[in-house]
């Protein structure tokens, strides 16, 4: 009987640079490529009560699985795609088949930790083993200079002891070929939006990209932003935009889904710097690369304190409300912020916001607000493209001060941050059609607005005069 492997694909959606996949094709002679809709993912609620997967990130991964099963066909196999439990849905596959072996990616936050250990045990009572593999990382864990339980809490300082000494491993290329299912093994069709509760998404004309899921988009994208127009050798000077396609790189999407490999995009980088410039902005879209990889290493080292309301600094829990009423104004974008509203409605409609957009309406529902954080961050896994855990909860813990760095005051001065970053009001312009005959120097104050002006703009919940030099 030939040696048998699942390969669960979980946030690793690509052919290249694939461990679990690669492996698997060094040990059995058959591979069985699956992914599974997780129901509690797909399906349920956060505790705040938000889709866990909203429309848009749920398009964008349903792109994904179907490139993925379109690149693996080109190569003679076949992705099975079921929806339900996979804890129980691989151990059922595996007894059926009677596989040597499941593979898959090893998750690191408690939600994932808990399927893949009910499935190990479950695997374990039917005589499979199950294998981890690695690829959400620029590094592998191994190769850093101190264990993960001893990071640094500091990312200046992680980054000082890590850049210069660890090695980033070369990708590992993509298979030419894979063996077809056995037989009798039915593929599955692939969900529809319907099929998780979601109504037809039609596209913004003003986003900032038409995301696509899947590798072959996030090679694409790559190629276009190093290659075709050279955009990150301006990438410093442009990350903190927020019209248009090319401000940042927008790698983020898709390697939220494991869509492009972390070392691939490092390698890129390095061959575009031999072979057309190395300056600050190239090195600082490795900088980047490096901070998901600390997030990531400070998810395993603290666990689910970076879920708890106190942070990995236990602070006075009371410091926040589960304000209700002043949530819904800023998630719908109706503060009367011109600045928090544009970026908060931008998210809304296309599942997008910029960085320097998510420290701001961050620090104001925090800082001004008072809200809980939790909620942001919640809302935040509900509605990004691009939500990653530990990154989105990393971020969120800075901004509310209760993560691992010490530095405490991250207040925005949001007037200020509108006029350096939005100074002509274009932003807040498209985002918020109502102002759209404002004057500049007006456009961020619509406490300076006279009733006219200002009849179809909701009123400031805080003192915008307060941030005025």
């Amino acid at each position: 009987m030939k040696r048998r492997a699942i390969v669960w694909f979980r946030q690793d959606l690509r052919i290249h640079d694939n461990e679990a996949l690669t492996s698997a094709l060094r040990m059995a002679e058959e591979v069985i490529p699956i992914y599974i809709f997780d129901e509690r993912i797909f399906k349920g609620e956060t505790s705040f009560g938000f889709p866990k997967t909203g429309i848009h990130r749920t398009k964008f991964i349903l792109e994904c699985v179907t490139d993925l099963r379109e690149n693996i066909q080109k190569l003679g196999g076949q992705l099975l795609v079921r929806i339900g439990k996979p804890e129980i849905i691989l151990a059922e596959m595996a007894q059926q088949l009677k596989a040597s072996w499941v593979i898959c990616n090893r998750e690191r936050t408690q939600e994932e930790v808990l399927v893949q250990d009910s499935l190990e045990q479950k695997l374990w009572g039917i005589g499979v083993e199950l294998l981890y593999s690695r690829g959400k990382m620029l590094y592998h864990t191994q190769d850093l200079p101190v264990p993960v339980q001893h990071t640094p809490d500091e990312f200046t300082q992680f980054r000082k002891e890590t850049e210069h000494i660890t090695p980033v491993r070369t990708p590992m290329p993509s298979p030419v070929a894979l063996p077809p299912l056995p037989p009798n093994l039915e593929p599955g069709e692939l969900p529809e939006l319907a099929d998780f509760g979601h109504s037809t998404l039609a596209s913004d004309s003003r986003a900032v990209l038409n995301f696509k899921g899947g590798e072959t988009e996030a090679l694409r994208r790559l190629h276009h932003y190093f290659w075709e127009k050279d955009h990150v050798a301006q990438y410093k000077e442009t990350r903190n935009g927020l019209i248009g396609a090319d401000y940042s790189s927008k790698f983020s999407p898709w390697l939220s889904q494991g869509c492009i490999s972390p070392k691939y995009i490092y390698h890129e980088l390095k061959r575009y710097e031999r072979e057309r410039v190395s300056n600050d902005s190239t090195y600082w879209l490795f900088f980047e690369l490096l901070w998901r990889d600390f997030f990531r290493l400070m998810g395993k080292k603290h666990g689910n304190r970076i879920f708890q309301k106190g942070g990995i600094q236990k602070k006075d829990q009371g410091l926040w409300k589960n304000n209700q009423e002043m949530f819904d104004l800023w998630a719908i974008g109706k503060t009367g912020v011109p600045f928090v509203d544009a970026n908060m409605r931008e998210l809304t409609a296309t599942g997008w916001m910029s960085n320097r957009g998510r420290q701001n309406v961050a620090s104001f529902l925090v800082r001004d607000l008072k809200v809980n954080w939790q909620m942001g961050a919640e809302y935040f896994e509900s509605q990004l493209i691009d939500y990653d855990t530990c990154s989105n909860w990393g971020n969120w813990n800075y901004v509310a001060g209760v993560g691992s760095d010490p530095r405490e005051d991250r207040y925005f001065n949001i007037l200020t941050q509108a006029k350096n970053y939005d100074p002509l009001g274009d932003y807040v312009r498209l985002w918020c059609p109502e102002l759209a005959k404002v004057p500049v120097d007006k456009i961020h104050r619509p406490d300076l607005l006279t009733p006219d002006e200002s009849a179809h703009y909701p009123k400031a919940l805080v003192n915008i005069g307060k941030w005025a030099p």
